[in-house]
């Protein structure tokens, strides 16, 4: 959108999470919180992105690199603080100024794409997102006058009286005119029993000023959820895998049993493709169309699966690329490998790939068989329409030709087949 920046509030300690890790690089379904906050701001078209650090600052800014810019607040005084950091970033600028917090991986896109279009169609000085909970507890508090209108945000450990029974919350999402922001921020007043400067509070100076604040009510309470704790890790990992499988389901992919698959942010899965349960799919795998994968399956980052492959029972495959109509249902595993189209990969093969400094690389071509429990020592190489028989240890560097045949520990080449 034009004339939008984000910032993006991550400075916080997480003491809650019990980690030497900042709070914001946990991962969910396999990618950061932060990630999340981060795709939201780009996809909703922030021209820039500032994200305030502060506790594990450089590990923070080394895994954004050049997707923000970072800022260090100095001290934790608030959120209120926070944007103050950010505000020699943005001199001179007079569009508009999203806020986000960098703990929310829920957050929906959409709603913040309404949020910003009420924002600019009221001509509002803040609009902000709400949602109401049966359970406020721990959240702050929507004040509205007699008419309606918001008149402040009342942070639940200073909420009071009939404020506490009060539940309409708010879910931390904010969009305002960057120049009143920034002229407002001064009038933030330290906070006695926090110690800190509340960036919620200069809602009540802009209803004092008269100024127009619209809201938001978001149906889904879930999308402000903070990931404090570990239990909130969980809550929140549960909540983005359900979304995750759905997503697939309705873009034609069978997920056999919902409640026992587990596929990570950013996986691609063709239609027609049936994932059976107890499987494990990681970030960055590709998997094609029309392909049986597990059940107890599980696909490591960079793996790429071509059409009309089955992966089958207690299987595991990493950064491996498997061609079409290639057959691994049993037992095995398959890492740093490139195996061909039409491969029937036996029952309890492996690729043994690390020779305890680095990775292997093993080659198997079109048409090969792998028999039964053998061990591919890499970097091998198996050529097209050749056979290794069923028990074999094929030995580090050993290729074995085009239509070949090698059996026996170590294995040996016993004759070439005919070529079909």
């Amino acid at each position: 959108m034009q004339n939008l920046r984000t910032i993006i509030l991550a400075a916080g300690k997480g003491t809650r999470m019990k980690s030497d890790t900042p709070k914001v690089l946990h991962e969910v379904c396999g990618k950061s919180i932060i990630e999340y906050v981060l795709d939201v701001a780009r996809a909703v078209g922030s021209l820039k992105i500032y994200v305030v650090v502060g506790h594990g600052s450089a590990l923070v800014k080394d895994r954004l690199g050049r997707e923000a810019v970072t800022i260090r607040q100095p001290r934790l005084l608030g959120t209120a603080d926070a944007i103050r950091c950010a505000q020699g970033f943005l001199k001179g600028y007079r569009g508009d100024a999203l806020v986000l917090c960098g703990d929310t991986p829920l957050l929906n896109k959409s709603v913040v794409e309404e949020l910003i279009r009420r924002h600019r169609k009221s001509k509002a000085v803040c609009t902000f997102l709400t949602a109401v909970v049966p359970n406020p507890q721990g959240y702050g508090r929507v004040i509205r006058d007699e008419n309606g209108a918001v008149a402040g945000i009342r942070e639940d450990k200073d909420a009071a009286g009939d404020q506490r029974d009060i539940t309409e919350i708010n879910v931390g999402v904010y969009c305002f005119q960057s120049r009143a922001l920034f002229k407002a921020l001064q009038g933030v007043r330290l906070n006695k029993k926090k110690k800190e400067f509340y960036l919620t509070d200069i809602i009540s100076l802009f209803y004092e000023g008269g100024f127009v604040i619209e809201t938001l009510r978001t149906e889904d309470p879930s999308e402000g959820l903070g990931v404090n704790t570990k239990e909130d890790l969980a809550v929140a990992e549960r909540i983005l895998r359900k979304r995750i499988l759905k997503r697939f389901m309705e873009e034609g992919v069978t997920i056999q049993d919902p409640s026992t698959t587990y596929i990570d942010a950013g996986v691609r899965i063709g239609k027609d493709t049936c994932i059976r349960p107890f499987t494990f799919i990681e970030q960055d795998v590709r998997i094609g169309s029309r392909c049986k994968i597990g059940p107890f399956a599980r696909l490591r980052p960079g793996v790429r699966i071509r059409n009309d492959v089955e992966i089958g029972n207690f299987t595991e495959v990493s950064r491996t690329q498997i061609g079409n109509r290639t057959l691994m249902k049993h037992f095995s595993f398959l890492g740093d490998a490139t195996v061909g189209a039409g491969v029937n990969i036996g029952a309890g093969t492996i690729t043994a790939n690390f020779d305890g400094k680095q990775k292997n690389a093993t080659t198997i071509g079109n048409g090969a068989f792998i028999g039964s429990d053998s061990i591919l020592i890499a970097p091998v190489k198996i050529g097209n329409k050749a056979v290794v028989g069923a028990g074999s240890v094929v030995t580090k560097g050993k290729v074995v030709p085009d239509g070949g045949l090698a059996v026996g520990v170590p294995a040996r080449i016993q004759s070439r087949r005919n070529q079909r």
